[in-house]
């Protein structure tokens, strides 16, 4: 991460004004935990049994001092959020590639990716994807997603006020998007060297998301029940580490809905339908580092508190390529989203281009499902709530959020969740974390999916238990 620049001041007061907003409308409903950074004697344990994977700026003398835990882990914190900016980057690149509110230009998938500056046709798709990006984001009336594009450009200094500024606009949209096909290569080299649990270490945080990893944790948890891991009425209280705020998925970036989060509910939903959580006492809590992601779920509960639904749409790819299997279970698991905890609706129209590769549904969540849900501002590579024995959670679950991490910010993590998870608690995560002596955790049930007839797309959702 010492490559990361760290975000400019004026920019880290935005962040935490909005931070503190969130904290602030989720303080109205109830008392929230704390938040407070691994202490030197709790990380002492992991820093030992990595010696030899520590960065080269934690100590200056060889040997780790507190001070040099505080120093460093506040670097690092700062360092972690700038690249929610890099994250936002990706973001507004699947939104050139996939979009399709504002263009009628073929889509860049992967394969044509990889000949972009190289074919004439490729290059053609991108240059005429980009004027329409960058006319959409112009427009007075420009969506939810497609204005937060534009602040976010806006933010970097760009400005859409003349044809030279919005060459400069297109000008970076497409050095990105060659950034992009090199970096799609690479991650295809890595998963190959067996590297795929630290994939994105380097790349920045996007909040992006898609319902696979929903329909992974529905599956695993029906292995736990199956397995008598966990008994039916025992989940009470879960965390959620980066929930995710999508307005186009990371599959294929369609973007004809509004920004919204979906796994807090399709995990409360799952709950409910294997008969883990009782239907009163429920409490989730999402934990991220996005000011967008707690700001957006604040506002939904605030909405709820004046009985307001929040209704999601749950688009996915049916060109993606999936075992027959595979594809039948999704499917059945898909049209029963959300019934626990909400009613279906007319879902949002698929536009023209997406029609014949998109199926959709969308469900109307009930206000008193909404109000379980409160977002904290949390970096769970370095912090933790301070939680009495008899508030610690039942369940954390991670997916697509620790593969952006090396492998001593895994084990701080995993450290991290279990400083807050109760005896007989369980840690959910499609990615393998390293354990280190003190952690207090056991290696329990790991579910496989194979999603592709070929080998190269084997899912896994690993479970650690707390003794």
């Amino acid at each position: 991460m010492s490559g990361i620049k760290v975000m400019k001041p004026h920019f880290r007061l935005v962040l935490l004004l909005l931070s503190a907003f969130c904290c602030a409308i989720a303080a109205d409903a109830q008392d929230s935990p704390k938040t407070e950074f691994l202490s030197f004697e709790e990380a002492r344990p992991v820093l030992q049994a990595m010696q030899d994977k520590l960065p080269k700026g934690l100590s200056k003398s060889g040997v780790v001092t507190a001070n040099d835990w505080m120093r460093w882990i506040n670097s690092e914190d700062a360092d972690i959020r700038a690249r929610l900016d890099r994250g936002e980057e990706d973001t507004l690149i699947n939104l050139l590639r996939f979009g399709v509110t504002y263009t009628r230009e073929y889509r860049i998938d992967d394969e044509y990716l990889l000949h972009y500056g190289q074919s004439s046709l490729v290059n053609a798709f991108a240059q005429n994807r980009a004027n329409d990006l960058i006319r959409a984001m112009s427009a007075p009336n420009a969506s939810e997603g497609l204005a937060r594009m534009r602040t976010f450009l806006e933010k970097k200094g760009y400005s859409f006020k003349t044809s030279e500024e919005r060459q400069k606009i297109k000008a970076y949209l497409l050095a990105n998007l060659a950034r992009m096909r090199d970096e799609i290569v690479r991650y295809t080299k890595e998963v190959q060297q067996g590297n795929q649990f630290q994939l994105f270490q380097d790349r920045g945080i996007s909040l992006d998301t898609n319902l696979w990893p929903d329909f992974l944790i529905h599956l695993h948890l029906a292995d736990m029940l199956k397995k008598r891991l966990l008994r039916p009425g025992s989940v009470s209280r879960i965390a959620i580490v980066g929930p995710g705020l999508d307005f186009a998925n990371k599959e294929n970036g369609s973007d004809f809905y509004p920004l919204q989060t979906i796994q807090p509910f399709a995990v409360l939903d799952s709950l409910r339908q294997l008969g883990f959580a009782d239907s009163a006492g429920v409490e989730i809590y999402t934990l991220d580092i996005s000011p967008d992601v707690n700001f957006h779920i604040a506002r939904a509960g605030k909405a709820a508190a004046a009985g307001k639904p929040y209704t999601v749409q749950l688009p996915w790819d049916i060109a993606a390529r999936q075992t027959p299997e595979y594809r039948q279970a999704f499917v059945q698991y898909w049209r029963k989203l959300g019934a626990s905890i909400g009613e279906t609706v007319p879902a949002i129209a698929v536009p023209g281009g997406a029609a014949g590769t998109t199926q959709t549904r969308a469900v109307k969540i009930r206000p008193e499902f909404v109000l379980r849900i409160t977002p904290l501002d949390t970096n769970i590579v370095f912090q933790h709530l301070l939680l009495a024995p008899d508030q610690r959670f039942d369940l954390i679950i991670g997916t697509n959020v620790f593969i952006y991490f090396g492998t001593l910010e895994q084990a701080l993590a995993r450290k991290n969740m279990a400083l807050m998870l109760k005896s007989g608690g369980y840690i959910l995560s499609n990615d393998e974390l390293p354990g280190t002596p003190g952690d207090g955790l056991l290696d329990s049930l790991k579910t496989s999916q194979i999603v592709a007839r070929n080998p190269d797309r084997t899912e896994y959702m690993f479970t650690y238990e707390r003794k």
